[in-house]
């Protein structure tokens, strides 16, 4: 054997323990720096915080809300069709703001012989405007106030219809499904309910306190996560503590540990509480039963 060839043997030969070596020196570092390299990872560490009491349940949510809304496709969150409210093109002015100020919303999809025939969006304020100055300036057709539709299929992801939104500065964007026909609408604020939860405006219904509370025949009850403290508390005569929390759903998550599925249970003091609905964003509601009753 050469010189040469005694010299390049080890030396290969000791490349792969040392490539080896910084695999699982480089794997040992990741783990023990507490990184997340995967989504999972981020949740998770996310709802170690959480427990930990560095961030609240409800901050949490928010950005489990926001990691997990690329997952979501408009099809999924859409107002169907069938709970749309769209307005005829062939009726006058004065009859459309009738259902405009019944309906509460700001934009409504407006439709020829059928609604899959969408002429375009009318907005709430554009139409009172045409309503004020048709006096002075004759009377205005609807076709001149409409603004163009977007057009989405089903399958657009969330995340991108949110950047579309923001670039476009539009607001609603009309789906459609696979044969060209009308399956629902999504707005701007459908999106990011999904990151943020419910968001209520000056037009939703106040929540009767009583009507969060339903009494079932079984003797226990369904509470909506939603629900203050207080009001539970004065209910059945409870103290839980509404220092840090405002809503018996950020109480019990909160106790919890992490945001739970359906079916997950947890006994706090004398009242054992079952999430009865949730999603990947939030807790809805829970079945609640109260220890020793009979």
């Amino acid at each position: 054997m050469s010189e040469d060839d005694s010299s390049t043997y080890p030396s290969d030969a000791g490349d792969k323990p040392q490539e080896k070596r910084r695999s699982w020196l480089d794997r040992i570092s990741s783990a023990l720096s507490g990184e997340p390299t995967t989504r999972e990872d981020l949740v998770e560490l996310l709802r170690d915080a959480q427990a930990d009491g560095l961030i609240a349940a409800d901050t949490l949510a928010m950005m489990e809300g926001a990691i997990g809304v690329s997952d979501l496709s408009v099809g999924d969150v859409m107002i169907p069709r069938s709970q749309m409210v769209v307005l005829p093109a062939d009726e006058p002015l004065p009859e459309l703001m009738k259902q405009v100020v019944e309906s509460g919303h700001s934009r409504f999809p407006v439709h020829g012989e059928d609604k899959d025939e969408i002429l375009g969006i009318l907005l709430a304020k554009d139409m009172l405007r045409a309503v004020v100055a048709g006096d002075d300036e004759g009377p205005i057709g609807i076709h001149e106030l409409l603004r163009p539709a977007v057009l989405i299929p089903e399958s657009k992801r969330l995340d991108v219809l949110l950047r579309e939104f923001r670039l476009s500065r539009n607001h609603m964007a009309i789906v459609i499904d696979e044969y060209g026909g009308v399956a629902g609408l999504l707005t701007i604020e459908d999106v990011l309910e999904q990151i943020v939860g419910e968001i209520d405006d000056e037009h939703d219904d106040a929540e009767d306190p009583n009507a969060l509370i339903a009494a079932q025949a079984d003797g226990q009850y369904v509470v909506d996560a939603l629900t203050p403290i207080d009001d539970f508390n004065e209910r059945f005569g409870a103290d839980f503590d509404d220092d840090e929390y405002d809503t018996i759903g950020g109480l019990v998550i909160a106790a919890i540990g992490h945001l739970p599925e359906a079916g997950e249970e947890l006994t706090l003091g004398r009242f054992v509480f079952r999430v009865s609905s949730a999603d990947a964003r939030r807790v809805h509601a829970f079945h609640v039963g109260i220890l020793g009753d009979a």
